[in-house]
């Protein structure tokens, strides 16, 4: 046989098994994202010459929020995930630009990413977010991040756990997302008021 003839032949032997290959789930028709309820105005300049500054980390998670899909704790030892709701990228990564804007927002601390931040003395916050999704028993969405502040010159650093429950009135993806957002808003709140302390 041919070398012209193999290729077509090898086309229509696979074509059956196209209609049985996955490459991934679809992706649902919205993604969930986190939008602060505090931010700084477009175009206000800031200097860390003037105003104090603070590097903010991306939280640690367990593997449960270590991916885009939001959990939902069905019993106190089983995780389900909520059916067609997706985050926009990681919770840990949307939560750490939330704390961002809303620390900026309301201490006026200018926050540095690691790399701009070598040359400065400046604040510290890392920490673990550990609950980002819904309580079915409660019917809550539950955000809770345990923070670990190293003020910059003092010795020692700073934990303290902050939590925010909202209520929902579904687990389901239109409910998901404005719940949550409510909830991480409360927290990140707690948190840049621990900052600016």
């Amino acid at each position: 046989m041919t070398r012209s003839l193999l290729l077509p032949m090898a086309l229509i032997a696979a074509l059956p098994l196209s209609g049985c290959i996955s490459f991934g789930a679809t992706p649902p028709d919205t993604l969930l994202t986190l939008t602060s309820t505090a931010a700084l105005p477009v175009g206000q300049m800031q200097n860390s010459a003037t105003a104090k500054s603070i590097v903010i980390a991306v939280p640690v998670t367990p593997q449960s929020l270590a991916t885009t899909r939001v959990p939902v704790q069905t019993s106190t030892t089983s995780i389900a995930y909520v059916k067609d709701a997706q985050w926009a990228e990681p919770p840990a990564r949307l939560f750490a630009r939330l704390l961002s804007d809303m620390t900026t927002a309301r201490t006026g601390r200018v926050v540095l990413s690691q790399v701009q931040a070598v040359t400065e003395a400046n604040d510290q916050l890392a920490g673990e977010l550990r609950n980002f999704g819904l309580d079915a028993d409660a019917r809550m969405a539950v955000v809770t991040f345990d923070g670990a502040l190293t003020r910059s010159g003092a010795t020692g650093t700073e934990k303290r756990r902050f939590e925010a429950r909202v209520p929902i009135g579904a687990i389901d993806a239109a409910s998901t997302g404005p719940a949550l957002n409510q909830a991480a808003n409360q927290v990140a709140q707690q948190v840049a008021d621990w900052v600016g302390q």
